[in-house]
């Protein structure tokens, strides 16, 4: 397995804490779903909570991606790194 270098990027607390607290929320609703699918409950029912989660889950990439282009991004390009710019199109491309 190759080793890949292990990149950092201090966060705003308050940010960071934000982040933090929607992930919270994200897994107490995926808890909920899989309590609803051991309680056989109505198939229509776990789908909307399903799509809750999956808009919930997009929200935070759209967060964080925001917060990427304004800091890393900008940084990089300011440095010369032009790279980073087909690296902000890949990852763009998997948040679709």
């Amino acid at each position: 397995m190759e080793h890949e270098e292990k990149r950092l990027m201090p966060r705003d607390p308050a940010e960071k804490q934000a982040l933090i607290r929607r992930l919270h929320r994200i897994v107490g609703q995926l808890e909920g779903i899989e309590r609803m699918i051991e309680e056989d409950r109505y198939c229509g029912d776990i789908l909307n909570q399903t799509a809750a989660a999956q808009k919930a889950l997009q929200s935070v990439g759209c967060l964080l991606l925001d917060s990427h282009m304004h800091s890393c991004v900008t940084t990089r390009i300011r440095e010369g790194d032009d790279a980073v710019i087909d690296e902000l199109s890949a990852l763009m491309r998997k948040l679709k």
